[in-house]
């Protein structure tokens, strides 16, 4: 029999259930429910072993191979390679679009993991049916709308299945949010066992989470979602209370009002708003919510907006992680290809046909006589109830009253009207309960409520746990009261009259208490008077008062008394089940394991002492593990120390190698990089810096010299240097004299070519007065071009550029040469100006007042204001505030004052974080603290960390093209330590590395002596601090460092912050140095002496400063454009910055800090403010000609332009407070770009088109970031492609005739000319003699004809071939000729043209990187590994993808790139089909503040313990790791925060002792050598160890009888093990719902051997009962008064004075253990013991201890979401294993191709990395384990070198 079912429009079948979740069993503990899980994954497995014999899709790498031979005829290979590129190409558009199509395709087999059947207490019974109309299933209508949601169903599988799983809070724009869909944040915590109170405490803690991270969100409940719920009436009482709280009771908005997604007011809303994302459920109640919830989903993506899955989401402290579907045109070509049917479809689901409910078959209501009844007693009740009743005791008296008078009618009609037929029917159902009966229940939940408003939840928390459920009889009647308190509920909410306290609306209803008595009636009271408990007075009166009111609502009906409470003897409770709980195993004694160190003491001292320890006879101690029994057996040594990781890393030579072939790599690796250098810095010329013993204070005692009395010597010195001046300048003069005439030739006949070359010649040019000539000479010639310009317009208009370039000349004299100007000059300056047309500024530059005589206004007079003109035409050419005082420090220019500062830091040894602009000088100081150091001394070290490898290639060429130093033999200036690379580490004066590479060095206990040495640390890009993967690494570097550091970044908002942080670790650092000096042991002192006998580092000046150096104005302004395809053309559209703004932001927020204009823009923004509003009261004020800081000003500069942007904010924000919004609303409209969508394969198509259009618009060179790897290199391909076929059609056809004619003869010549042997060239005769001469003549000719033929036309390249010459080119090609690529990179270059991605081969990006940086190639496309730091200034930077990696902080790195200083006036950034909304985003979001990371994990403190007991230096170890463990951004001045970490730290410790990492001294044993090698992988690194302990690797790893090789199998096996432990990048549950035949891959990764997974099962219980002891121990901690309330509503629960009563206390179970779980969670039964299950931990443990899961170092063998459906594992390692594709891992994995790359590379080192260790521990070089981890690693890093 079923509970109750629901005959709906959509057929019946599809009514399935929905919860394979993780729910509680009526005994309180949680389990999955999931339907045929493991059959299905057997069963896919079957499938995807059937397609494995599909064939491999050809990749790409495999193609190019067959092209890297035949290097010598080169014309011929370029024919090849160019037909083979255009070949790849349409392969490459082939294989996408068969992507696309599979999407669609029929290879699908579907799997119904998610259809699981509801709960059986939901269906089993016909007692309660919801019954609506139904129509044909079998119409075609009908058979439409079944296909139609096939093809949506697929569509939205595909889309769902390539979700990326990113942190979801990246951007931060005060006035913008995100949307989460009301219903599937319901369906993520929906589950029948769960109480109400917990339901709600849930919900809230998800909420609560997303507000402390600074999310701003709004919740949407579409109207139309609400019908969907009628059968289910718990789950819709919980929605409509789940509304009514969130609104009334929270600051968050909720949106009722849109009928659902289709509805217009909703698309205006996304309009308006354009969320960040909208955070959806893929799966519903039902099948039918499932399909509904895919209209929304694909809704979404149509307009644009991406999908968070509410599947999956994970969060720490300081971030959520989800699943995040970005949108693309394909989702707005689906909309627009079936709104109709959409539409059509959405309007089936929700169809409401007057629905009516049947209980007990026979009983029959129409839902509208409810509401009516719910009416009408509502008004009764307002009548005997004054406002302000408590909301518990309205809706129950309400739901009892009207629940009971509508049953009591609906018995008596049926009486009536069906007599005799209703006993027929009655044996197939139950008989339904009395009236009385059902009053018995009423009084019950009347004295339910009556608890709920007394009883603390402190005492309901202690409530016994029952496993009894309602009976069949009981249940339709519960669920008719749940419809009625929804209609309670909904009145309620529409009554304005009577405000009720709505307070406790999460705390309506308490199940577990209602069953508790309806067993404690029903059994227990009728046992005899001891059983008969006291109510106790109040709880008396209370239950009479509810019970009381309900009669008087009845009206009619009498329901008899308020006691005795049951009246009737009716079993409402299931007997046959178990009635209470059975808690399982007793919770051991809880405790800690004491461990003696004085450094766990110091650091966690104060929580310690308030924690239990254990007995030394407790078996925690006893089964402490030990490895000695493991080592004996297999001949391990599992405690020997390893060797350090750096040793590990390849290293091609040292400077201290002897060997003759490492000298000459060693040779050409530093000449390559003087090469690479010289491309990055403007003057070729190498600082030579000699040995000196200068100390600290260097500069300050030079600056003392100058005050002094000069010596003679001096004087004679400064006589010699003025004559070699006067010479210079003589020389000089000379040289213009002879350059004056061509110069001013070249101006008139060519402007813009003329100006260029002298501003080239200017910068040549030392003698002040020979450029103040230079200048008077350019102004003159300027002039006369613009007179000439004049007569030749007429009255025509002009070209206004040409006068912009007079005025910049009188600009650039009246400035920098003001000294020189004498009167006959000034009147020179002032005669152009009235010329101009400026007669103000000609009368303010003589002095004179303006003359009113406007008769003889010259032709060339310039009919705009000089002001506008400066600002509107000038623009970007204004000159900006520079200091012209040299600094002796500096040679090559005058640096600005925070220069200045920067340099007085480094001279004085101080700290400093600096934040400035991409390209504003900010790393000078870098290289002047180099300078400095190298100065010093010999031994003294720099250390410079970049955040990528690219980026340290770029400091190392820096390096060696600045700095050269005789040093003794064995040492160098540069060394470098990458993760694959290093050289010269520890014999170097400076080290350019990566963050994790130096943390291995700072960290090492054998390493402490080098670190002695480092005299400064700087930190490029430091706001990698705030990124989500390694940066704990930078946090830990700067708090172990003990020498000052320098600190860059470009992109940091809350520097102030990161600077207190930084001063207060220094602070520490002083302290410690000073405890150090005063008190250190004589060990200490011993090693602090060897050290200082061998160091000849000179003793610093030390200072604990950390300055903060802000500099905001970049050197060129950026100007936007938005671009979109109409047909074939483009439309370029400039985004002016205040477009991006709302009226609603500017009220409540302002304009952003770096929201920043142009000249240009800001008149652009005053002339739309006169035009909206014409009234405007300060027009004439601001206008510019009046503005008071431009008025008669002749050099408007940069800064006076500022203050005129300033004050048109300021104006606009005024607008808004006099009521002008409409105005300025008006006026940012106008400001608006009007883009076009377009397609993604018309935006591809044209993308060369684009690059063309941006060659004609002068926008080169240009820097297009791309996100995906593929894409950037097809978009390049493109690019030549497109020149390729431009050449061909330009080109003569017989072009090709006669270059194929030609090589024929030049051939035919070659060969005759081999025949004669020069050495025989005596012998010859004449004839033959003179024969040779005339071939070699004609081998000549014909081959510069050949070349003349061969040479590319400039209109079919952007190279410029003048930037590089043919030698350089060669050289630099050099480079990659061995690499597989060579020919296309080379064909590319050639062109102008190329790539630049991380997962290319160095070498190929460092040809890319030098050949743009000299201007010869001028198109390159790119990831963001250009964004880090590196130097490739250009032009433009053009988005060409959007991505969700596309966030403010990369906007701002790349944006960056545009405009090359001393070359660019202005930068440009183009957005090339980006959607405007989230341009404007872009534009004024704020860069997310640094907030760090939780810096702690399970490796790192047994690494940090390793250090502080090996090191030789006790007491610098111990600083050190104390300074990690006390100083973490994320707690800095949060005490809480600093708690929770050493509550971590404690748990740690516990956990390493258990395991057998740390004995009770704290000191390393067993295989902590290994794990920590493998800190990155915690915590596999673990698990790892254990398979390896219990022998299950050399079970496994058994060779070929015979050999030593291992078969493919037993590797195959391995990689799945390692892949599991490794490789684990989670897949969303919902990708496994459909099974396509996949190409090459299995895509999910198969479950580990039995053996290996029961392995990972004991590891998980011993690390889950650990962590709960943790937790246990921990829970005194607890703040209490916050676990009594709510998180977000802040609702209070905290135990309230009640007058205790009997029944209360019988009720109670004292044996219940609940001293760490949350009071809420309690009420849903759980339990101290269900902490050790891992997967509710998160759910149930006290709030405010701030302890998650994720930090507990489980191993999980299955992931699930909210709904309990299996997250799969993708199984990318493996499957390249076994097919080798790169491009399988894209097309079949889901995987982006760089992601894949990385994730491969990792893996390949991981293994690497294994081999190594494992072959440092064992003694047996043969042992099978070793082998096989050897060859397998082998195998897999030759795998990948063949994708490369």
């Amino acid at each position: 029999m079923h509970a109750w079912c629901l005959a709906y429009t959509i057929e019946p079948q599809m009514v399935t259930g929905w919860k394979s979740r993780s729910v509680m069993d009526s005994a309180g503990h949680f389990k999955k429910v999931v339907h045929n899980d493991a059959k299905e994954n057997a069963s896919n497995d079957d499938k995807d072993s059937e397609c494995s014999d599909s064939g491999f899709i050809p990749t790409y790498e495999d193609k190019e191979s067959g092209r890297t031979s035949d290097s010598d005829e080169n014309d011929e290979t370029s024919d090849r390679a160019e037909a083979a590129v255009a070949q790849m190409l349409k392969e490459e558009e082939d294989r996408e679009k068969e992507a696309e199509d599979l999407d669609y395709s029929n290879a699908y087999s579907i799997s119904t993991t998610e259809e699981v059947t509801q709960q059986v207490s939901q269906t089993e019974c016909q007692d309660f049916r919801v019954l609506q109309h139904e129509c044909d299933s079998q119409s075609p209508e009908k058979r439409k709308q079944h296909e139609f949601l096939k093809k949506l169903r697929l569509h939205v599988w595909a889309s769902l299945s390539r979700a990326e799983y990113v942190s979801l809070l990246k951007d931060f724009v005060e006035s913008e949010f995100f949307v989460i869909d009301g219903d599937s944040l319901l369906l993520m915590f929906l589950d029948e066992k769960t109480q109400y109170l917990n339901f709600f405490y849930q919900i809230e803690c998800f909420l609560q989470d997303f507000t402390e991270k600074g999310a701003k969100y709004v919740i949407v409940f579409f109207k139309d979602a609400e019908q969907m719920y009628f059968p289910y009436p718990h789950f819709l009482s919980l929605r409509t209370v789940l509304i009514e709280h969130l609104r009334r009771n929270t600051s968050t908005t909720v949106h009722t009002e849109f009928s659902n997604c289709l509805s217009s007011k909703w698309e205006i809303f996304l309009k308006k708003s354009y969320p960040y994302f909208i955070i959806v459920s893929d799966i519903g109640l039902t099948s039918l919510q499932t399909d509904y919830l895919s209209i929304l989903i694909v809704h979404s993506l149509s307009k644009k907006i991406n999908i968070v899955l509410a599947s999956g989401q994970e969060y720490d402290i300081l971030r959520v992680y989800g699943y995040h579907v970005q949108n693309v045109y394909k989702h707005r070509l689906f909309f627009q290809k079936h709104e109709q049917d959409l539409r059509c479809t959405c309007e089936k689901l929700v169809r409401y046909k007057e629905p009516f409910i049947c209980l007990y078959e026979h009983l029959k209501l129409n839902l509208k006589s409810i509401q009516k009844e719910v009416c009408k007693t509502v008004c009764l009740l307002k009548q005997l109830w004054p406002e302000g009743s408590d909301v518990r005791r309205v809706v129950c008296v309400l739901v009892c009253a009207v629940g009971l008078k509508i049953y009591s009618n609906m018995l008596e009609n049926a009486n009536t009207s069906m007599g005799a037929k209703t006993e027929q029917s009655a044996r197939g159902r139950s008989n339904p309960l009395s009236p009385e009966e059902a009053s018995d229940l009423c009084r019950m939940q009347c004295l339910t409520v009556t608890f709920l408003l007394h009883m603390p939840l402190s005492q309901r928390a202690q409530i016994r746990i029952m496993k009894s459920c309602w009976t069949k009889q009981v249940l339709p009647l519960i669920k008719m009261q749940q419809l009625c308190t929804h209609f309670a509920l909904t009145q309620l909410s529409d009554t304005n009259d009577w405000k009720l306290d709505l307070t406790y609306l999460p705390d309506l209803n308490d199940d577990s208490l209602l069953i508790n008595l309806a067993h404690y009636y029903e059994v227990e009271y009728t046992e005899g008077l001891e059983f008969k408990k006291e109510l106790g007075k109040e709880m008396e009166n209370e239950y009479k008062c509810l019970w009381d009111t309900v009669r008087k609502l009845a009206v009619k009906y009498s329901f008899g008394d308020a006691f005795p409470i049951r009246k009737t003897s009716q079993l409402f409770l299931e007997q046959e089940q178990t009635l209470f709980r059975d808690y399982g195993e007793e919770i051991p004694d809880i405790g800690l394991i004491s461990l003696k160190s004085d450094l766990v003491e110091d650091y966690a001292g104060d929580v310690l002492k308030d924690l239990p320890v254990l007995k030394s006879n407790d078996p925690s101690f006893t089964s402490l593990i030990k490895y000695k029994e493991f080592d004996e057996l297999r001949h391990w040594h599992s405690g020997r120390p390893l060797t350090e990781e750096y040793e590990r890393v390849h290293c091609n030579a040292d400077a201290k190698s002897k060997a003759p072939e490492e000298r000459r790599q060693i040779q050409k690796l530093q000449s390559f990089y003087h090469f690479y250098g010289s491309t990055l810095e403007d003057s070729t010329s190498k600082l030579i810096v000699y040995q000196e013993d200068v100390s600290g204070s260097a500069n300050a005692a030079v600056k003392k010299t100058q005050k002094r009395h000069k010596s003679k010597a001096e004087t004679i010195a400064e006589e010699n240097n003025r004559r070699l001046k006067t010479k210079e300048e003589k020389k000089e003069q000379e040289q213009w004299k002879a350059l004056c005439i061509p110069t001013e030739k070249e101006i008139k006949a060519n402007l813009t070519i003329g100006i260029k070359k002298l501003e080239k010649f200017l910068k040549t040019l030392k003698s002040k007065s020979v450029k103040f000539s230079v200048e008077m000479a350019g102004l003159s010639a300027c002039l006369e071009v613009w007179k000439e310009h004049c007569r030749e317009q007429g009255n025509k208009s002009k070209d206004l550029s040409k006068a912009v370039q007079v005025m910049r000349r009188i600009h650039i004299l009246l400035e920098k040469y003001q000294d020189l100007l004498e009167k006959p000059h000034v009147k020179k300056l002032t005669k152009y100006l009235r010329l101009l047309g400026f007669e103000n500024l000609a009368c303010s530059l003589s002095g004179q007042t303006e003359e009113s005589n406007h008769q003889n206004i010259s032709n060339c007079a310039i009919k705009v204001g000089p002001a506008r003109f400066q600002l509107q035409y000038m623009d970007y050419y204004l000159l900006r505030e520079e200091r012209n005082d040299p600094d002796p420090r500096v040679q090559h220019f005058i640096p600005d004052t925070w220069q200045r500062e920067l340099l007085d830091a480094v001279d004085n040894n101080e700290s400093a974080v600096i934040v400035a602009p991409t390209s504003s000088g900010k790393t000078y100081a870098s290289y002047y603290c180099m300078e400095k150091v190298l100065k010093t001394s010999n031994e003294g070290v720099v250390v410079y960390v970049a955040p990528t490898k690219a980026l340290v290639n770029q400091v190392v060429g820096t390096i060696y093209s600045r700095f050269t130093k005789k040093l003794p033999d064995g040492l160098v200036v540069c060394g470098v330590f990458t993760r694959d690379y290093r050289s010269d580490v520890m014999n170097s004066q400076i080290l350019v590395t990566v963050p994790q590479c130096l943390e291995i060095l700072v960290l090492s206990p054998r390493c402490q002596k080098w670190t002695k040495r480092i005299q400064y640390v700087i930190f490029d890009e430091v706001h990698c601090l705030g990124g989500e993967i390694g940066a704990e690494v930078w946090e830990h570097l700067l708090v172990t460092i003990r020498c000052p550091f320098l600190a860059l970044s470009a992109t940091v908002s809350n520097p102030e912050h990161l600077t207190e942080w930084l001063q207060s670790v220094k602070r520490y650092w002083q302290r410690v140095e000073n405890t150090i000096a005063g008190s250190s042991t004589n060990s200490e002192k011993n090693f602090t002496r060897k050290c200082k006998v061998k160091s000849k580092i000179p003793e610093q000046k030390k200072s604990y400063r950390v300055r903060l150096v802000l500099y905001e104005e970049r050197y060129n302004d950026l100007e936007k454009y938005v671009c979109s395809l109409k047909g074939s053309d483009f439309i370029i559209e400039h985004c002016h910055p205040c477009a991006a703004l709302t009226v609603d932001h500017i009220e409540s927020y302002g304009f952003p800090s770096d929201l920043s204009l142009s000249p240009r823009e800001t008149i652009q923004l005053y002339d739309i403010m006169v035009k909206v509003w014409q009234e405007w009261p300060r027009a004439q004020e601001l206008d510019p000609e009046e503005f008071v800081s431009f008025k008669n000003k002749v050099v408007i500069k940069k800064a006076d332009a500022r203050k005129y942007e300033q004050e048109l904010k300021n104006e606009l924000s005024k607008w808004i407070v006099l009521g002008q919004r409409q105005k300025v609303n008006e006026l940012l409209e106008h400001l608006k770009p009007k883009p076009v969508d377009c397609s993604e394969q018309e935006k591809w198509k044209h993308f060369a088109s684009f690059v063309d259009k941006l060659h004609e618009m002068d926008k080169l060179p240009a820097v297009f970031f791309i996100f995906k790897v593929g894409t950037v290199e097809r978009a390049a391909k493109n690019v030549l492609v497109n020149l390729l076929n431009k050449q061909k059609s330009e080109q003569d056809p017989n072009t090709e005739r006669e270059k194929e004619r030609l090589s024929d003869e030049l051939r035919k010549v070659k060969k005759r000319l081999i025949k004669f042997n020069p050495q025989d060239t005596k012998k010859l005769s004449s004839s033959k003699m003179e024969n040779m001469v005339l071939l070699s003549t004609t081998k000549q000719q014909l081959e510069k004809r050949l070349k003349r033929l061969t040479v590319i036309p400039s209109v079919c390249t952007y190279a410029d071939p003048k930037a590089v010459d043919e030698d350089t080119l060669k050289k630099i090609f050099h480079r990659i000729r061995f690499e597989r690529k060579r020919y296309l990179q080379e064909m590319m270059a050639l062109r102008g043209i190329g790539y630049h991605h991380g997962s290319m081969v160095a070498k190929e990006r460092q040809v890319v990187e030098m050949l743009f940086r000299m201007g010869y190639i001028k198109v390159v496309t790119a990831t963001s590994t250009l964004a880090l730091g590196i130097n490739m200034p250009c032009k433009s930077v053009v988005f060409a993808e959007d991505s969700v990696f596309l966030d403010a902080l990369n906007y701002r790195q790349m944006s960056g790139r545009a405009g090359r200083r001393g070359q660019d006036m202005i930068g440009n950034v183009f957005f090339y089909d980006i959607p405007l909304p989230k341009v404007e985003r872009l534009i004024k979001s704020n860069v997310p503040q640094l907030k760090g990371q939780f810096p702690l994990t399970v490796s790192l403190i047994l690494r940090l313990m390793l250090l502080a007991a090996k090191a030789d230096d006790k007491a610098d170890a111990r600083a050190k790791t104390l300074s990690v463990l006390k100083h973490s951004l994320m707690s800095f001045r949060k005490e809480r925060y600093a708690e929770i970490l050493k509550i971590y730290f404690i748990f740690s410790l516990q956990f390493l002792i258990k395991e057998g990492y740390l004995d009770q001294e704290g000191n390393p044993i067993g295989f902590a050598g290994l794990v920590t090698h493998l800190y990155y992988y915690e915590p596999s690194n673990f698990v790892l160890v254990s398979f390896l302990v219990k022998g299950l690797f050399h079970k496994l790893c058994q060779p070929i009888k015979g050999s030593t090789v291992f078969s493919e199998d037993v590797l195959e096996k391995l990689v799945l093990i390692l892949a599991n432990l490794f490789g684990r990048k989670y897949l969303p549950a919902c990708s496994m719902k459909y099974k396509r035949t996949f190409c090459q891959s299995k895509v999910f990764l198969e479950d580990l051997p039995e053996d290996f997974a029961d392995a990972v099962n004991e590891y998980n219980t011993k690390v889950e009962e650990n962590f709960a002891h943790f937790l246990l121990t921990t829970a005194k901690l607890a703040d209490m008064e916050q676990e009594y309330r709510l998180p977000l509503s802040k609702t209070d629960f905290t135990s309230k004075i009640w007058h205790s009563s009997e029944l209360a206390s019988y009720l109670m179970d004292n044996t219940k253990s609940i001293s760490a779980v949350s009071p809420f969670a309690c009420v849903s039964g759980v339990v101290d013991n269900d902490l050790f299950h891992g997967e509710i931990i998160n759910k149930a443990v006290f709030r405010s201890l701030g302890i998650n899961v994720t930090n507990c170092p489980l191993l999980y063998l299955n992931k699930y979401d909210n709904q309990g459906r299996r997250r799969p594992l993708n199984a990318y390692a493996l499957d390249f294993y076994k097919h080798g594709s790169l491009i399988a891992l894209t097309t079949d994995n889901w995987l982006n191709e760089g992601d894949a790359y990385y994730a491969l590379k990792d893996f390949s080192l991981l293994l690497k990395s294994i081999g190594t260790s494992l072959s440092e521990l064992c003694d047996d070089p043969n042992d099978n384990v070793l082998l096989a981890f050897q060859q397998l690693g082998k195998i897999y890093e030759e795998k990948l070198k063949c994708v490369n």
